[in-house]
């Protein structure tokens, strides 16, 4: 059943998220320590058994300079400098086994997929560790140092996500000013971060995107992993006001306000997980060019694989 706003109503939904004075400010110093603490990235080639993919084992730099895992594919038969994909994974998964996603490499792209850091044991093996995971927190990573903006979790992870995206920019074989980002639920939100901190992101497809909107996610669905926050502070009680200026930081409605590049949205009028008007608050900030998919009777499976072949046929139209 449709758990949200009206088909109608949702293009006009206004987030009542807010800014922090200081949001640009904290995410450049951030990511200025996290470039500085850098260092090359390292590729290993591995044997996969294909003949029309190459696959490498990745290690680059993330938050503060820790080792984060990745896994790039590349079309065995192209040259470079190649049109890039860079993907992050939904929450509780990780980078996977090197023959999953095979996608993007099969359709001629440099394809980088981020490991999520502590994640990676819900439902796809992940390889990289959180070595900063700090204070009392709810089952889950969704309050994982909230006290402070400083020390909560997705200020590790969006930084990965924004040094992942440098890094493949970077390498020989990719063409940076035909890169583009890409990713479902968790991999949305992270999606929607990377194109605000990034300003010349090719083009950005976030299906499902979650991370958005966290003032509403919290109190109008009841399902995971929003109910985390939820369960955090029904324990703390006290601490509604401050957690929701954490947030503030991390939203992606935020993010969505300082983003340029073309877009391509998806969202499901029946997803109790990620409610599209939470989505729909950050797609009606966004500043670029924009399209949204609107699935009427799915979940949050959303599109499924109509959203990556839609994401195919966008990022070859934007990056011809």
């Amino acid at each position: 059943m449709y758990v949200d706003l009206p088909e109608a109503e949702l293009a006009e939904y206004r987030s009542s998220q807010i800014d922090p004075t200081d949001f640009d400010a904290f995410w450049t110093q951030t990511l200025e320590s996290a470039r500085a603490a850098a260092s090359s990235p390292v590729l290993t080639r591995v044997e996969t058994g294909l003949t029309t993919i190459n696959t490498y084992d990745v290690t680059f730099s993330g938050f503060a300079g820790q080792p984060v895992k990745a896994w790039l594919r590349v079309p065995a038969a192209a040259s470079a400098p190649l049109p890039t994909v860079v993907e992050f994974v939904g929450y509780g998964g990780g980078r996977g086994h090197a023959l999953d996603n095979l996608m993007w490499a099969s359709a001629g792209f440099a394809h980088l997929l981020m490991d999520t850091r502590g994640q990676g044991s819900g439902w796809a093996t992940g390889d990289t560790a959180d070595a900063d995971g700090t204070g009392p927190q709810a089952p889950g990573f969704m309050t994982r140092g909230i006290d402070h903006r400083d020390t909560y979790y997705y200020r590790r992870v969006i930084t990965d996500a924004v040094r992942a995206l440098e890094t493949a920019r970077e390498l020989d074989m990719t063409d940076a000013a035909r890169t583009a980002i890409t990713g479902g639920s968790q991999g949305g939100g992270l999606t929607l971060a990377a194109a605000g901190l990034v300003p010349d992101v090719a083009a950005a497809a976030p299906y499902v995107p979650f991370l958005c909107d966290f003032r509403r996610a919290t109190v109008i669905t009841d399902n995971h992993p929003y109910k985390e926050i939820g369960g955090y502070l029904a324990v703390h009680r006290g601490k509604v006001e401050a957690v929701h200026e954490v947030l503030a930081y991390f939203d992606g409605v935020n993010f969505a306000r300082r983003a340029t590049a073309p877009v391509l949205f998806s969202a499901s009028l029946m997803d109790p997980v990620c409610p599209p008007s939470t989505i729909y608050g950050a797609y009606n900030e966004w500043r670029g060019p924009k399209q949204m998919n609107l699935w009427q009777y799915n979940g949050h499976e959303g599109g499924g694989i109509l959203d990556r072949e839609n994401a195919l046929r966008f990022f070859r139209e934007t990056m011809r």
